[in-house]
Order: C-alpha cells, then sequence, then structure tokens
C-alpha cells in the first residue's frame, strides 16, 4: 500500500471554493475538452527563480479541463518537502494524480495530471532511460484516458517507449490522448512511428522549447486512433509565456465523438398529425445530421431530410422532419437516424457514428374515417408519477392523438425542461406512434426558454393557436397567454398578450365561417385558462374578447383547465352557451383525464380521475 501512494497518489478538493473562468483570451467551443502539457520544470522559472504562483496564473488563465504536467518534485529536500504538484492543485481547484518515475532527494521525481474530474483509476508503468528512469502515467476518466509521460534523451529509449504506450492503452476503448515533453522533433523518427497509432493534435509548428525564444518543438499532444476515435481539434495554441518554465504551455481544444448509445437524447416524436402529412421530431445530445426513413413497408423505405433554399439542415440538435404527399389513412413505418458531427467548417467536416432509432409506425388521419379517441391532459406541472398514474388507465385503450392542455411543461427555464417533459410522455403515451399537440398554458410561457419553445414542437401554421378536422370534428385550440394582467410587475414589461387576444379573436372569426368549421358535425373547442366558472374572480381578458364570438360557434364541448379544480358547467349556468369542462389538477388526489370518442355519429366525453373513477360521462 505504502509503495502504490508513492507511485501514484490523488488528492481530492473541495470545488465550491473556487470559481476559475477562461480568460477572454482563450474562447472554446461548446462539448468540447480543453488539453493541456506543460513541462514546468518543478516551478523554476527561464530566470531560474522558483515561483509557483506563476504556473497557477498560467493554468488559470488557460482554464483547461486537464493537465499534462512533466518535471515535478514530491517531498524533496531542494522543494522544501512541498508536494509540488499539490501546490498547484488547491490554488486551480482541481484533483492532482502523481506518477513517480525515480527517487530523488529525499522524495520522488516524476509527473503529473491534474483534472477537473475525479480519475476513475490510476496505472504507472515504467519506461527506459539510460540516463535517467521514466514514466508513463495513465489516468482513466468517465469518458476518456490521459497519459502523461516525460521521454528519454535517447533515440533507442524513446523507441522502446512507443511500444509499451501502445501496449498499455490498446484494451481501451474510450478515447485516449497521451501529452507530455517527448524530446523528440516532429520529423523525428520517434513521432513518425508513434504516429502510426496516433493522431497530433498539437500544432508542430509552434515551438514550445526555450521558452524565452523559442526554436523547437518537442511538447505535443496526441489522440489514440486504432479504436476508431474521432478527435475533432477546434483550437491548439502554444501559449505565449516565456518566464514561468523552460518550456512553454500549450494546450488543444478537442471535441471526441459520443458513444452510439450517447447521441440521441430523446425517442422519436411525432407532431402536426394531418390525413397527408406527420412530422418526427427528437433531440441529439450533440450535433448532428439527420433524416427520416419510411415507407409502407419496414423492409424498403425512402429517406428524407430537411433542406431550406437548397442547404440541408444540419449541425444542430433539434431534428424536424416534415414527412409530406403521404396517402390518407395509411399504416407507415420509419425510424430517425442522426449522424454526430463532430467538427462543421467550411471546407471540411468531420463525423461520429451513424445511429439509428428502432422501427415504430404510425397511422395518417383518415377524412372518411369518423371514429377516433383523443386524451386530452393538463396541468401535469412535470409531475411524472401523477402523469403515470393517469397513464395506466389507459394502457390498454387505443387512442388517435394526445392533447396536453397546457401547463404540462411548467415553467420552462432550461432547455431540459422542455426536452425532458416532452420525451418523458413520448415514452409513456405512445409518443412514437401517437401524434402530440401541445397548448401553452400561462406556465409555458414563463422562463428563458418559453420563447424557444416551439422550436422543440411542430404545430400547424406555427401558432400557438388554430384549428383541424379529424373525422367529421373540427378541433379548435386557443392561447390565453397569462394570468395576470400584461402590466403587472413580474413581467418586467416584456409581455403583450393583449394583442395576441385580439389576433384570435380575428381568427375565430374566420374559422366560423369557414367551410370546414360550418361543415363539421361535432366542434370542440379547447383552450387552458376558462373564460366561465371558478376562474370568474381572477383575471379574466378573454371573455369580453372571445365570448360573443365563441357564442355564434355552436360548439358541443370546451375543455379547459389551469384552477386545478375539477368543475362541470352545464349549459346557462354561467350564461354558457355550451358545457363547460376544467380537468383536475396537478397532484395525483385532484387530477382527471379527459377522454374523446367518436362512435360514428356519437361524440363522447369521459372524465375520469387517476384511479379510473367516472366522474363524468356526456353524449352529443
Amino acid at each position: 500500500m505504502k509503495k502504490l501512494l508513492l507511485l501514484s497518489s490523488i488528492t481530492t478538493l473541495l470545488f465550491s471554493s473556487f470559481d476559475i473562468k477562461a480568460d477572454e483570451a482563450f474562447p472554446r467551443e461548446k462539448n468540447t475538452y480543453r488539453i493541456m502539457s506543460y513541462n514546468v520544470r518543478n516551478g523554476m522559472g527561464i530566470d531560474n527563480v522558483t515561483d509557483y504562483q506563476r504556473i497557477i496564473d498560467v493554468i488559470r488563465k488557460v482554464n483547461p479541463d486537464i493537465i499534462a504536467v512533466q518535471e515535478l518534485d514530491s517531498v524533496t529536500n531542494r522543494s522544501k518537502g512541498n508536494y509540488v504538484l499539490n501546490e498547484f492543485a488547491k490554488y486551480v481547484g482541481m484533483y492532482a494524480t502523481y506518477g513517480s518515475a525515480i527517487s530523488y532527494d529525499g522524495g520522488k521525481y516524476g509527473v503529473g495530471v491534474l483534472s477537473k474530474e475525479k480519475p476513475l483509476a490510476v496505472k504507472n508503468i515504467p519506461l527506459p532511460g539510460k540516463e535517467e528512469k521514466r514514466t508513463l502515467l495513465i489516468v482513466e476518466f468517465e469518458k476518456y484516458v490521459m497519459c502523461c509521460s516525460h521521454w528519454s534523451l535517447t533515440k533507442e529509449d524513446r523507441e522502446a517507449s512507443i511500444v509499451i504506450i501502445n501496449n498499455a492503452v490498446k484494451d481501451y476503448t474510450k478515447p485516449v490522448f497521451l501529452a507530455g515533453d517527448l524530446n523528440s522533433e516532429p520529423e523525428s523518427d520517434a513521432i513518425e512511428h508513434l504516429s502510426e497509432n496516433w493522431k497530433m493534435l498539437s500544432n508542430p509548428k509552434q515551438f514550445t522549447f526555450p521558452a524565452d525564444k523559442p526554436r523547437e518543438t518537442i511538447d505535443y499532444i496526441f489522440g489514440y486512433l486504432p479504436k476508431g476515435q474521432v478527435y475533432s481539434v477546434f483550437k491548439r495554441e502554444v501559449v505565449d509565456e516565456p518566464l514561468a518554465s523552460d518550456h512553454r504551455p500549450l494546450f488543444v481544444d478537442v471535441r471526441i465523438k459520443k458513444q452510439a448509445d450517447e447521441v440521441m437524447r430523446t425517442i422519436p416524436y411525432l407532431q402536426n398529425p394531418s390525413e397527408t402529412g406527420m412530422t418526427v421530431m427528437w433531440i441529439t445530445n450533440v450535433p448532428c445530421r439527420s433524416w427520416v426513413e419510411y415507407g409502407t413497408d419496414p423492409s424498403d423505405m425512402k429517406r428524407v431530410r430537411t433542406f431550406i433554399e437548397g442547404e440541408m439542415v444540419a449541425n444542430n440538435t433539434i431534428n424536424k422532419i416534415r414527412l409530406e404527399d403521404l396517402q390518407p389513412g395509411t399504416k407507415y413505418y420509419y425510424r430517425a437516424v442522426s449522424q454526430e458531427i463532430t467538427q462543421y467548417r467550411s471546407y471540411y467536416k468531420e463525423f461520429g457514428d451513424t445511429v439509428y432509432s428502432d422501427i415504430s409506425s404510425f397511422e395518417t388521419w383518415n377524412p372518411a374515417k369518423k371514429d377516433f379517441t383523443v386524451l386530452v391532459f393538463n396541468d401535469i406541472h412535470k409531475n411524472f408519477k401523477m402523469l403515470d398514474t393517469l397513464a395506466m388507465q389507459v394502457k390498454n385503450i387505443d387512442y388517435d392523438l394526445v392533447i396536453f392542455n397546457g401547463d404540462c411543461l411548467d415553467d420552462v427555464e432550461r432547455e431540459s425542461d422542455i426536452v425532458e417533459s416532452v420525451n418523458y410522455y413520448a415514452k409513456h403515451l405512445k409518443g412514437s406512434q401517437v401524434p402530440s399537440i401541445y397548448m401553452r398554458g400561462n406556465h409555458e410561457t414563463r422562463g428563458e426558454y418559453s420563447v424557444l419553445l416551439w422550436n422543440y414542437l411542430d404545430q400547424k401554421g406555427g401558432h400557438s393557436f388554430g384549428s383541424f378536422t379529424l373525422g367529421d370534428a373540427r378541433f379548435v385550440f386557443l392561447d390565453n397567454g397569462e394570468d395576470k394582467p400584461d402590466t403587472h410587475w413580474v413581467y418586467y414589461g416584456m409581455n403583450d398578450f393583449e394583442q395576441h387576444r385580439i389576433n384570435q379573436k380575428l381568427f375565430l372569426e374566420k374559422e366560423i365561417a369557414s367551410k370546414e368549421f360550418k361543415s363539421a358535425n361535432n366542434r370542440i373547442l379547447i383552450h387552458h385558462i376558462p373564460i366561465f366558472g371558478g376562474n370568474q374572480d381572477r383575471y379574466n381578458p378573454c371573455k369580453p374578447l372571445w365570448e360573443s364570438v365563441l357564442a355564434k360557434g355552436k360548439f358541443d364541448i370546451s375543455l379547459n383547465a389551469h384552477t386545478h379544480r375539477y368543475e362541470y358547467i352545464p349549459v346557462g349556468e354561467d350564461k354558457n352557451t355550451y358545457p363547460v369542462v376544467i380537468g383536475g389538477g396537478n397532484r395525483t388526489k385532484s387530477a382527471t383525464l379527459s377522454i374523446l370518442r367518436k362512435r360514428g355519429n356519437n361524440l363522447n366525453l369521459q372524465v375520469i380521475d387517476a384511479y379510473g373513477n367516472e366522474k363524468l360521462k356526456l353524449d352529443f
């Protein structure tokens, strides 16, 4: 145990004490790792003054994710008993992993790795050195492996080291990096032989030694190739630091491809259904180029991609593929396909794995078919446990459409507030086979990502309100906006829902006069905030705007939500010209689910609670 501690020690730090930010001189791309190598000469600068602070300042400025550090003392007399790597680590907020090469001056001398991530495993493998024994420090992390070394000055030792290093890393399936002072120039046999299995990521044309007037390149960063890894380099620099050591530090920003099972963030989910079209959407964890393969025969499917004015929509994580010119009432098979893009440049691109979803199927709407079943959820507020309980009540029911009547995504402060909810609902409500419509409640208008909501969904006409025909029924859905006046302090003068509601009044007038609306046998109104019933003591701007127009529509039913209290309002009870059902709350004991069924000429509404008990049944 004592020997193991001498060979390799890991110092765990409390990162909450540090707030280190990258210098603006070294901005970086998203989803990249910054890998740095630095021969620090044990903290002694080109001026022969030992000053740890200068090294610390360089590390803070570059702000790497991981650093391979060479020429390090551990508790030697010349370092006054200091564990030099830890002196750096505790001031930059990183984990310190040390690899001893030799015993020296009462302590050890070797290399080290500083990392923001806690290591999973460590190996320290001896390398040959006639003048001085050398070492290979291998530090494994969740996503990659880091190797640090300082090679011998002797050619034969360097050649032998390559064989040892290749053998040491050959079984890793993760990306492997090698960084350090290799005491070899770019044209040397050693670098040529190393490059047979390793890709040089650093720039050999930028000199690293000596620090004050560099004229040689002997420090490098490499990536291991035989396991098919892709290393896309976004930035590679030698830092202009002439004083802190006799070598200059260097770093690369690298994007490594995701494992195939990590590319897809969500399952495919269906949006914007019609008789002749369907939108397939999914989210990836990394930028991709994506397409859908579909057809009536799962063994014979064609590819569809999205192009805008000649350019393929790619290098993004939100994938939206519209399938057009489909046959009504037809079953189609499809799968979503994404290939990771690790680098997207004007004249050069690199790619990772191509990933396929499971083959799913959907059926286009049939205008000749009157029968349908529609589920209407409301006010889930990301209460997934409650959703599970409701979904259990309809697990054996075939349904054609799922409508989320507002406040199902809750406040959308982050992208994950949208993605996690949409993915969860898709998984538990057959979202890859059955299309869904998301209606905006007042909570979906809140948060940084509220204005981006429709990027992740696909509404007919691109609005939060609209209409569609299913069978011989006409559905009209509206967006009430917020539940407080635009002038309320909480909106900071950034809302104008008044105009939005006026626009919808104009839409309603056109809709009710339309051929599609007039010819429908049933008319169903859906909006989140009710304008009748128990909400009347609250802010209710939609009622004076919409009521007179809606009264002309002769709707069979209006489905509402928002109050978190189930309520049924028969015709005339609140001067309403159509029955109103307000869905229940966001807790299991108060939640409800509305089920619309059309069988022949009969439209039926059933409202059940989370335990399957029937609260209401209406026939139209």
